[in-house]
């Protein structure tokens, strides 16, 4: 069954059939969900469907975009949030320095401290990281990210960063932008990746894959992803599925 590492079911894109959608996934070869939180009210929704649906996980973590609502106080609330058995991971949390606010340093602060409720309670880390490649990386070496593990969602930096990410321990997420004409650079991430080290993604309800590429993304598209990582690197579909499953499984510790 196919492993959906990271979506975002919350979103109001799917308020008109959320439920018809998620109640179809295991029929249509989607076997687990994790729903990423990426703020206060949506890891509070995530979780909320994880106690829904049995197949669906989630993550609490608040996105680096969304980090100037954190305060000592709800940080503190999102402390008890992970104590969830539902909740297999913190996140998602990084950089994202494509907007000017909010400002570095508040992002590298709420960052840091993220990783340190992570190790605290022992659960991997989901990663965030856009136009900030060596701060994010900085930040992951020195603070032995490779104890509790995680990955780097929707990875968009150099094969070099991607195999120095595996040595550290982490695994790399692969999204619909491999299949796209102009992912070259991802396609190569992949080749270069071993295959035990990859896992599948979609980012819903964002960055759908071809042939759907500008609509609606879902877990469903996941085969699409997991073809085209087949044919990169030689290896049948099934086997793909079957790996990149135990992967994400070894990571959230859903054994």
């Amino acid at each position: 069954m196919i492993f959906e590492t990271h979506a975002h079911y919350d979103d109001a894109a799917f308020d008109l059939d959320r439920n018809e959608l998620l109640s179809a996934m295991p029929d249509s070869g989607i076997g687990t969900i994790i729903n990423v939180g990426a703020s206060l009210k949506s890891t509070e929704a995530s979780i909320k469907l994880a106690d829904k649906y049995a197949f669906i996980y989630a993550a609490a973590g608040v996105h680096p975009s969304e980090t100037a609502e954190l305060t000592e106080e709800n940080f503190k609330w999102l402390e008890d949030q992970c104590h969830n058995k539902k909740v297999v991971a913190v996140g998602e949390i990084g950089l994202d320095y494509y907007w000017d606010e909010p400002g570095h340093e508040i992002q590298k602060f709420w960052f840091q401290r993220q990783l340190d409720l992570a190790h605290k309670i022992n659960k991997p880390v989901i990663i965030h990281s856009r136009d900030a490649a060596k701060d994010t990386f900085d930040i992951l070496a020195s603070n032995n990210v490779g104890r509790i593990g995680g990955v780097i969602h929707c990875f968009s930096y150099s094969t070099d960063f991607a195999l120095h990410y595996v040595e550290m321990g982490l695994y790399i997420g692969i999204g619909g932008v491999v299949t796209f004409k102009n992912g070259k650079k991802l396609k190569e991430v992949v080749e270069a990746v071993p295959i035990e080290k990859i896992l599948l993604e979609t980012d819903s309800p964002y960055l759908a894959p071809e042939p759907n590429r500008g609509k609606r993304n879902s877990s469903l598209n996941i085969p699409y992803i997991a073809q085209m990582i087949a044919e990169i690197k030689g290896l049948t579909y099934d086997k793909v599925v079957k790996i990149t499953e135990e992967n994400a499984r070894r990571m959230y510790q859903i054994l």
